[in-house]
């Protein structure tokens, strides 16, 4: 497809969303592959210069396993939710916030815009609660199991 035809099927669009903020949730399985990254980077970039205005919400379950192991932590999960304990949840801020949020702004400013990379917990943007014990199966007997430090969310702050 021609550059043109792109820009003209893409028109529509741009004009229904120009000036609209636009989320976009990049899960951490797809960010360990760095070419679907910078892809997803480069596209919110492009979005933002056709005047929308982006906000990024990233993952990282899988860097905060291996940060975990490496640091002699086995992971535990129930449900596919990961029990957080306090050295749980230390090492996933520091994962988070500390690499893969600033290694995100990073490569939007190499794609020549500014960004600023924020956490829930930056002047209470997330409002959660915490997660009620989950019932899971253990050899023929239900078991309630406390998660830790996981949350759902009840609020968000969009100012």
């Amino acid at each position: 497809m021609k550059r043109e035809d792109v820009l003209m099927e893409a028109l529509p669009y741009i004009q229904k969303f120009y000036g609209k903020t636009i989320v976009i949730k990049l899960g951490g399985h797809a960010m360990v592959d760095q070419v679907i990254l910078e892809t997803v980077i480069r596209d919110a970039v492009l979005l933002r210069y056709v005047g929308m205005k982006v906000v990024l919400v990233h993952g990282g379950g899988p860097e905060i396993t291996a940060k975990m192991r490496a640091m002699g932590k086995e992971p535990r999960f129930v449900g596919g939710l990961r029990i957080t304990d306090p050295e749980t949840l230390e090492i996933a801020q520091m994962v988070l916030v500390g690499k893969i949020n600033d290694g995100i702004v990073s490569l939007i400013a190499s794609c020549g815009t500014r960004a600023v990379g924020l956490s829930g917990n930056d002047a209470n943007l997330l409002i959660a609660r915490k997660m009620d014990p989950q019932r899971v199966m253990v050899g023929d007997a239900i078991q309630e199991v406390d998660l830790g430090r996981v949350g759902e969310i009840e609020e968000v702050d969009p100012e």
